[in-house]
């Protein structure tokens, strides 16, 4: 997932070594053939802010080498399924950052290019817009044509990639189907129990949390809030053993309800960089603090996706070096 992928197979820079072929075509000395078969949606914006998005398509169309009303058809088709047609007639300095994507994609997708690269497409779009943009990349997949889409948004790998893999340091790693990383990057699956209502609430989530301490081995508890826990429990505990078990605490426990899924993507970046202090001793730690130290203000934020990817690198990196 990294947005260096595409350079060398555009050809805005030389490789170094090797050789990659594009629709069977070698990207050596003859990058104007592999021209011919891409679509490229850049990371960076590059189109001319003078003109409009018509204009735009308009010439990526003459472009490509389709008539000109056939390429009207097209850019309107483009223009209603990513959701822009109301900025249709827009000068591009004039329109917002996801618009600008939208038609950066637009004109990666005009002329039915077997393959299509699409660096970050979704950046800077509101979520009923990036549904559009997946909708359209998927709609394109289906219909017989290849893409290699870099993203930092795990929602849009899960829901779009049928293999994932990431690069760090010029180096692909865990190459493979979104079940291939899970599994080998993943702690297992996510137990959430839901204690029953009532004065007695904190100490039956006590003895649920000491039961499967015990019974599921290599558990980690994560957090707790008004009576949920959370847990995750090592993949090497088979599915039927954990509904097992679980059956039973039920019978044991106070117990309402319970759920076990798959850790997602997201859940597996996070692991690399949690750090096992949950939400509410945060606060209150930060609570307590303010009470002795002249602290006027704090704040307490999530790890965005761009430092889990930042430390997935490092990790890797240090790997790297030492190995």
């Amino acid at each position: 997932m990294c947005c260096r992928v595409h350079i060398p197979l555009t050809g805005d820079t030389d490789i170094s070594a090797g050789d990659a072929l594009v629709h069977g075509i070698s990207i050596h000395g003859h990058m104007h053939q592999v021209h011919r078969v891409i679509g490229y949606c850049p990371q960076f914006d590059a189109l001319l802010d003078n003109l409009t998005a018509r204009e735009t398509l308009r010439i990526f169309c003459l472009l490509r080498g389709i008539p000109a009303r056939a390429g009207e058809r097209r850019a309107r088709s483009l223009a209603h399924a990513l959701g822009f047609t109301r900025h249709y007639d827009k000068r591009i300095h004039a329109c917002s950052g996801g618009t600008k994507r939208k038609i950066s994609t637009a004109v990666a997708l005009l002329g039915d290019a077997p393959l299509v690269l699409l660096d970050e497409p979704t950046t800077g779009m509101d979520p009923a817009s990036k549904r559009l943009v997946w909708e359209c990349i998927s709609a394109m997949v289906r219909g017989g044509r290849g893409c290699v889409l870099t993203s930092h948004s795990m929602e849009e790998c899960e829901a779009l990639c049928s293999t994932l893999t990431v690069m760090v340091r010029g180096r692909l790693h865990c190459l493979g189907p979104l079940q291939h990383l899970k599994n080998k990057f993943s702690q297992g699956y996510t137990l959430v129990v839901k204690s029953k209502s009532g004065p007695n609430r904190d100490e039956t989530s006590a003895e649920v949390q000491n039961y499967i301490m015990t019974e599921f081995p290599g558990a980690k508890f994560i957090e707790k809030y008004l009576g949920i826990s959370t847990y995750y429990v090592a993949s090497t505990t088979p599915w039927w053993k954990v509904f097992s078990l679980m059956e039973a605490a039920t019978q044991r426990f106070a117990i309402e309800d319970y759920s076990v899924s798959q850790t997602t993507l997201e859940q597996v970046t996070k692991d690399t960089v949690d750090a096992g202090i949950p939400w509410w001793k945060v606060f209150s730690l930060m609570e307590a603090a303010t009470q002795r130290f002249a602290i006027e203000d704090y704040s307490v934020s999530q790890t965005t996706l761009e430092q889990v990817f930042l430390r997935f690198t490092r990790l890797y990196g240090h790997d790297d070096r030492t190995s």
